[in-house]
């Protein structure tokens, strides 16, 4: 007796999950490139900025340590 109304709650789920799936206004191609390209820019930057910082660092305190 519980199969039958265990296998009505799973397609009730994926049921309601369809549902609101066709819900979502999904961003068209122009505006994921657009995005795609600005993550990939800040993460760039990003990494430069930490890298100098590093570069930075390590001169403070290989002359703090050469003394």
């Amino acid at each position: 007796m519980g199969d039958s109304a265990n296998k009505t709650q799973k397609v009730g789920f994926f049921t309601r999950v369809r549902a609101e799936l066709k819900k979502i206004i999904w961003p068209d191609k122009m505006t994921i490139l657009r995005q795609t390209v600005a993550v990939v820019l800040v993460s760039v930057a990003l990494g430069a900025i930490i890298k100098v910082l590093d570069l930075a660092v390590q001169y403070v305190f290989s002359f703090i340590f050469n003394i």
